[in-house]
């Protein structure tokens, strides 16, 4: 493969457990993942849209950090990264790596969430790749755990194929928060290369060499040294661009026609709100149908912003017919998963069906939005 793995096929989840009932605050995780959103979003280091990378704060249970991996695990093809950023915890009789949700105790592993559970939700990805971060004490023990001949039977239970763990510190070291600074040590160095880049180095930055880039750069400052475990050679998976080869003046990396296709996307929608705010409605719909016409010609993409405003405009305009073709391609995309703009989408089709008089089929999006939200009532 030659590039940054294609961002319409990838999906990101990031998980932050800052706060807790019965273990020490951990006030920088909430910075490390609203950072890391921000960069991995950026086209000049990845370029992943907004919808394909999920924010999980603070988990209280179980499920609530694990169903949006198995979501995103549904929806990935070319790559799915999870992140983890919090207490990590050994259980006191089996000494497995757990995951501290807001309720956790220390040693408890039956309060926390199983790391072989995030395993299983990994194994079941249709993604080609999986990479998984974690940025918690003792976790380094997943690292060990996909090592081949481990000593305690842990690789068997813990292998992902195609995976690549990278973790902040060895299984008997506590990661380091430093008291004053706005991250994790190990996450401030990942922020730093991620907007900074590797001098010299590569111009798409791949799994190894951001492994020795962050373990030279923690080593310099006497902190927890990272590991690492992969399997089928996926290290060598070019993750990033490299912003040090852009600030000389090189491209950062080879242009996709997916990162094409959104910015013309992008500027598209903020060209087609800006005549509506002129009140030049009927200017704007050429511009959003033509972003649409795009996406039916390649596929990539997710443009449910563009049939958002799409549908608002032809309805404004008396065109509701083709408001609420549109509305209905946007609910053959969501309906699967409860997701604010899926219950966005539901209200706002059930609204123009019932204004066409279509009351049946508005009842029945209606009660399809219902059964989201009380599923959706279980996460984050």
């Amino acid at each position: 493969m030659t590039g940054v793995p294609d961002p319409a096929a990838s999906r990101v989840v990031l998980i932050g457990s800052a706060g807790y009932h019965h273990l020490p605050a951990l006030p920088a995780v909430g910075a490390n993942v609203e950072d890391l959103a921000a960069e991995l979003s950026d086209p000049t280091v990845w370029g992943l849209p907004e919808q394909h990378l999920t924010l999980v704060a603070d988990p209280v249970h179980a499920a609530d950090l694990l169903d949006p991996v198995r979501r995103a695990g549904e929806e990935a093809t070319d790559t799915l990264l999870v992140y983890f950023a919090g207490h990590g915890m050994r259980d006191a009789d089996s000494a497995d790596l757990y995951l501290a949700l807001h309720g956790s105790r220390e040693n408890l592993g039956y309060t926390a969430a199983a790391y072989q559970h995030l395993r299983s939700a990994l194994r079941g990805s249709r993604a080609a790749r999986k990479v998984v971060v974690l940025d918690c004490c003792f976790s380094g023990r997943a690292a060990r755990a996909l090592a081949a001949g481990d000593p305690d039977g842990l690789a068997a239970q813990a292998a992902v194929e195609g995976a690549y763990v990278l973790t902040a510190s060895p299984g008997n070291r506590v990661a380091l928060a430093p008291d004053g600074e706005r991250h994790t040590a190990f996450t401030g160095e990942l922020l730093t290369v991620l907007r900074e880049g590797i001098p010299d180095g590569p111009e798409l930055i791949d799994l190894d060499t951001l492994f020795r880039t962050l373990e030279t750069r923690l080593r310099g400052k006497n902190r927890p040294l990272p590991r690492s475990a992969q399997e089928n050679g996926i290290g060598k998976l070019q993750l990033v661009r490299n912003r040090a080869r852009a600030a000389r003046g090189a491209p950062a990396g080879p242009v996709r026609r997916g990162d094409l296709q959104s910015a013309l996307v992008g500027a598209g929608l903020a060209l087609a709100r800006t005549l509506r705010a002129a009140g030049r409605t009927r200017d704007a719909l050429p511009v959003l149908r033509l972003a649409l016409s795009e996406r039916s010609a390649s596929g990539a993409g997710d443009l449910l912003a563009v049939q958002l405003e799409l549908s608002d405009m032809l309805a404004e305009t008396g065109q509701l017919g083709e408001a609420i073709g549109v509305l209905e391609e946007a609910f053959v995309q969501v309906h699967r998963f409860y997701r604010p703009e899926a219950v966005q989408v539901c209200r706002r089709l059930a609204g123009l069906l019932q204004e066409s008089g279509n009351h049946i089929h508005a009842c029945e999006v209606l009660e399809h939005a219902m059964d989201l939200i009380q599923d959706g009532s279980r996460v984050p």
